[in-house]
């Protein structure tokens, strides 16, 4: 198949001019007219999985490979190291990142994941409502995103509209009204900022919140008559 036909569907599916101008969703590496074998979905690109796919492969992640400008080509260093790999095994990759947060990964999360219903959809954020206590509504997300534990900003007893971004969303926080705002790499500032504001927040990290990339774009490219492959990247903090 070609990569301009897996291309195209994957555009109908969430069109990539969604993304952020600083984004670089879409084709990193190949041709729009080279042939793939098989595709592999993957949140994030690691050199295990290079070393361990076939060639003729069309890995579709959600992060970017390359994000910013390369004034040189040195093997040596990242990202040239793994595009040297790809370039030999004929390893193409497409990246499907804010145009996907926008079409469908906040809504597959909420949807799957917490098990809620949408009341509405602003770009990167997504709202519904709860009636309970903001303890219990921990304790809930604990179970869905298998936490050992949560990170949060306490400010309200109870909880009934919350907003949620998958990824890195913290500074969408002044914009958004909400009792509880879920979304992952909260800092110090943020915190502080939320304390001011009264708006509880709840980190379910960027890893956890994101890793469902694969089976939320799985679902949509079942008609496609090509091998399809999931690999599960494993969260790179460790916690001791």
């Amino acid at each position: 198949m070609k990569i301009a036909d897996i291309y195209n569907y994957l555009d109908n599916i969430s069109p990539f001019e969604l993304q952020e101008k600083w984004d670089n969703s879409g084709l990193n590496v190949g041709s729009m007219s080279d042939d793939v074998k098989r595709i592999v979905l993957s949140m994030d690109i690691d050199e295990q999985l290079l070393d361990e796919l076939e060639p003729n492969t069309l890995l579709i992640t959600h992060h970017p490979l390359i994000f910013s400008s390369l004034k040189a080509i040195n093997y040596d260093k990242f990202p040239a190291s793994f595009i040297k790999k790809m370039i030999k095994k004929d390893i193409s990759l497409i990246a499907m990142h804010t145009n996907f947060d926008k079409s469908d990964l906040n809504r597959y999360v909420a949807l799957h994941v917490l098990h809620v219903d949408v009341i509405k959809e602003e770009d990167f954020v997504l709202y519904f409502e709860i009636n309970e206590s903001f303890e219990d509504f921990c304790i809930k997300l604990k179970r869905a995103f298998n936490l050992e534990s949560l990170k949060v900003v306490t400010c309200n007893r109870d909880v009934k509209r919350v907003a949620l971004t998958t990824g890195s969303g913290a500074s969408l926080l002044s914009s958004i009204e909400c009792d509880c705002f879920l979304t992952g790499d909260i800092k110090f500032h943020d915190a502080m900022l939320a304390k001011a504001l009264q708006v509880a927040m709840v980190d379910i990290t960027h890893f956890d919140s994101e890793k469902f990339f694969v089976d939320a774009l799985y679902e949509k490219l079942n008609s496609l008559e090509i091998e399809i492959q999931k690999n599960m990247n494993r969260d790179p903090f460790e916690t001791f």
